[in-house]
């Protein structure tokens, strides 16, 4: 369920540009720093959402995904598992149109209300593997 490569194309290619990454910070040694480096090389708007609102990579960064004062497409989640199904909860609420869990990432509880409230959603995957794929 979470590996669908339809879904994944789909959320690359088709769900938009601007992507909250939750959990990016200024910290050069997480895989979120990384990750957001790659999505704006292919093209996505970054919005850093963490509790400090660090401006990361040029973008301004937010506390939480409510407090993002413009629509978000996706929403790229870097945060353990046992928090993840908030921030896809949130997401729904935020009217974001997919939901991507990291690697390591999993909620199966989650990822069945996100789909249900109809956002495309992966879980246990890393954009930044999958994009450069697709060109």
């Amino acid at each position: 369920m979470d590996s669908d490569a339809e879904t994944v194309r789909r959320i690359l290619t088709e769900s938009g540009d601007t992507w909250a990454v939750v959990g990016l910070s200024t910290n050069q040694s997480r895989a979120a720093y990384g990750v957001a480096g790659v999505l704006q090389r292919f093209g996505k708007r970054v919005v850093p959402v963490h509790p400090k609102g660090e401006t990361v990579h040029g973008e301004q960064g937010y506390a939480t995904l409510a407090d993002i004062p413009f629509p978000v497409d996706v929403v790229d989640v870097f945060v353990n598992s046992e928090l993840a199904g908030q921030v896809a909860d949130d997401a729904v609420d935020v009217g974001a149109k997919a939901v991507w869990f990291q690697l390591g990432v999993v909620d199966r509880s989650a990822y069945e209300r996100t789909r249900a409230s109809g956002l495309d959603m992966v879980m246990d995957r890393c954009p930044a593997i999958e994009i450069p794929k697709l060109v």
